[in-house]
């Protein structure tokens, strides 16, 4: 089951990562498959065409799908752990128990 996670920058990210990827496949020094792959990456909780597409390329390249999600979920826990350590500096700072 597909979870949406509406998020405009995602969107915006990803439709840029597309695009991108459109114009490398015709523009010589731009790797055009791999922008179009970040796309769908990054657009695979948005939209259902994304998250086909990016089943498609797991199923062809698993390892480096597995690689890169193993990548975005350490990104995440740094970030959360980050915002952690903000929140108990801000507590600490203004006196807030």
């Amino acid at each position: 089951m597909m979870e949406f996670r509406p998020s405009v920058r995602r969107k915006a990210a990803g439709i840029s990562l597309l695009g991108l990827g459109v114009l490398g496949l015709v523009l010589p020094f731009l790797q055009g498959f791999l922008f179009l792959a970040l796309g769908l990456f990054v657009l695979r909780h948005q939209y259902l065409w994304a998250h086909r597409g990016m089943g498609w390329i797991a199923g062809r390249w698993p390892d480096a799908v597995g690689q890169v999600e193993t990548m975005e979920a350490r990104l995440i826990a740094r970030w959360q752990l980050g915002m952690v350590r903000l929140r108990q500096r801000a507590r600490r700072l203004f006196g807030r128990a």
